[in-house]
């Protein structure tokens, strides 16, 4: 990163370019004296933002004066976190907690949901902490067009995993009438305004190339991207996970199509930085590919997913772990062996279980984890899940705070406080800077010429929304753990999402939902 000599003139001169105070300028909100760092341009300075009407209107050498004046001394004002891999913004107390770990926007990419003009609706009539925004579902156009047990598609997670119990869906090839409905369908998710196309093939195994294909050159037809959880996941060959990876860049190439790749260490295990090598090596020759990583070793997914049907030791092999690095969410325990996991499976297909897949306390796995989530080029993302009872329930509506009874992964309340601590403030892998690059500006960047609302985003600058994040470095930190994955992150001193205060202090204000609809 550039000195604090070349800092100190750079951000002297951004100021002189920027802070030119308006006769008049009223702001509704300011923020004063803290460390402002905006990754795109470089600026890193002591500074005084003024907010009004949503946006950034002014970042000022000398204090401003507004409505509402927040002193921001011995913090960090940095762009709102954007999380590309949300699936608990469907409820309202999980994407509290994600404002509470310093997102201010919340995309649903990696599976997506149809119908998307029903999905915008229901969530935008009951409000959220952040902004949101979803892809059209491939998996959810899979399931509407391939099992007619279901009921008529609906844009909930209920639905979806109802689906397990019909598994055509995940294991048989599509006739040619068949995928011309699915890319119907998602078509339809694209006019209605999704932000890109939602690949879940890491769970439907029966899928051929011939029909990622075809769903890669709707994207590039449409001019968005496709968001993916790779096919395969396996760390022995054949099919391996980075045959799934080649197969991945292989369509970006050919197709054209911008393409994330999502949590790539949990689709390829021990095999992580070959395949985070792939992705470097793509890139360089100019395949527009992206990826992101979430700080843990461990994953969720439905308990029926093709995966955990494998027979013992085909499992054993492919993943390079047991059967009782598997936890019940709900239930709040460790699988025994494998007939305890033919047992839930058959009673509960749908139930989210917790797969530890690399183990941080070992040294190698932790090395690996370290190693690829540093990586410059590669975003933060949590892949949060909702939150559920034990009896099933899930945590929905006006509930707050979330009951000490709740379910999810730690990852889904404190991804981002635990990268900036572990990453930066402990292990000092990374600087400020390059840490608020990879969890606002990079996930921003993968709209960029192609969703402009997003291009407002993760940049804090005049004319930007005024989505921003002000936390404490000195005791920003997740909380959240396997056994209480409600916990709150701390450090998290305000959080303003469009311009309005979710997060004052450190306490959040629930009579407030500024969050907007991101479409495309």
């Amino acid at each position: 990163m550039a000195s604090a000599l070349r800092n100190s003139i750079f951000g002297t001169a951004f100021l002189v370019a920027l802070a030119t105070v308006a006769n008049g300028q009223t702001f509704d909100l300011v923020i004063n004296n803290g460390r402002v760092i905006d990754p795109e341009t470089g600026f890193d300075a002591i500074a005084h933002v003024g907010i009004a009407d949503g946006e950034i209107v002014e970042i000022a050498q000398s204090q401003l004066e507004g409505e509402r004046v927040v002193d921001a001394s011995g913090l960090i004002v940095a762009p709102g976190f954007i999380d590309l891999h949300s699936h608990s913004v469907v409820d309202l107390p999980a994407n509290r907690l994600q404002a509470f770990d310093g997102v201010t926007t919340a995309l649903e990419m990696e599976s997506g949901v149809l119908p998307i003009a029903d999905w915008y609706a229901a969530v935008e009539a009951e409000g959220r902490a952040t902004n949101f925004g979803a892809t059209a579902s491939w998996s959810f156009a899979r399931i509407a067009t391939m099992v007619p047990e279901m009921p008529p598609v609906e844009p909930t997670a209920a639905w979806y995993q109802g689906a397990f119990k019909y598994p055509r869906w995940t294991v048989d090839v599509t006739t040619d009438e068949e995928l011309d409905q699915i890319v119907a369908l998602i078509q339809q998710g694209l006019n209605d305004g999704a932000l890109g196309i939602g690949v879940n093939s890491g769970y439907v195994p029966g899928v051929g190339g011939k029909e990622l294909l075809r769903v890669w050159e709707t994207a590039a037809a449409n001019g968005v991207p496709v968001s993916t959880h790779m096919r395969n996941w396996s760390q022995a060959d054949p099919l391996s996970s980075l045959e799934g990876l080649a197969m991945v860049l292989g369509l970006s190439a050919t197709s054209g199509a911008r393409t994330n790749i999502c949590h790539l260490h949990s689709t390829n295990l021990h095999d992580t930085l070959k395949a985070a090598y792939m992705v470097d090596k793509a890139r360089s020759i100019g395949i527009d590919v992206h990826t992101e990583v979430y700080p843990y070793g461990i994953a969720s997914m439905p308990i029926a997913s093709a995966v955990l049907l494998q027979a013992g030791e085909a499992f054993r092999a492919r993943m390079g772990i047991d059967f009782d690095s598997v936890r019940l969410i709900a239930k709040g325990r460790w699988i025994e062996d494998e007939a305890d996991m033919r047992a839930e499976q058959d009673a509960d297909p749908g139930q989210f279980i917790i797969m530890r897949y690399l183990d941080e306390e070992d040294a190698t796995d932790a090395d690996i984890l370290r190693k690829v989530t540093a990586l410059p080029w590669i975003a933060i993302a949590s892949d949060s899940i909702p939150y559920t009872l034990p009896d099933g329930t899930p945590v929905t509506g006006e509930t707050w705070p979330m009951p000490d009874n709740a379910f999810s992964n730690p990852r889904s309340a404190g991804t981002y406080g635990k990268f900036l601590r572990a990453w930066v403030r402990e292990d000092g892998l990374l600087d400020w800077p390059e840490a608020i690059a990879k969890v606002s500006l990079i996930p921003a960047q993968l709209f960029d010429g192609q969703v402009p609302a997003m291009e407002r985003k993760g940049r804090l600058q005049v004319g930007m929304d005024a989505d921003i994040t002000v936390f404490d470095p000195e005791t920003i930190g997740d909380r959240a753990t396997i056994e209480r994955p409600f916990e709150t992150t701390q450090g998290i001193e305000y959080l303003i999402v469009n311009g309005i205060a979710v997060i004052s202090g450190g306490e959040m204000d629930t009579d407030v939902l500024p969050g907007q609809p991101i479409r495309n």
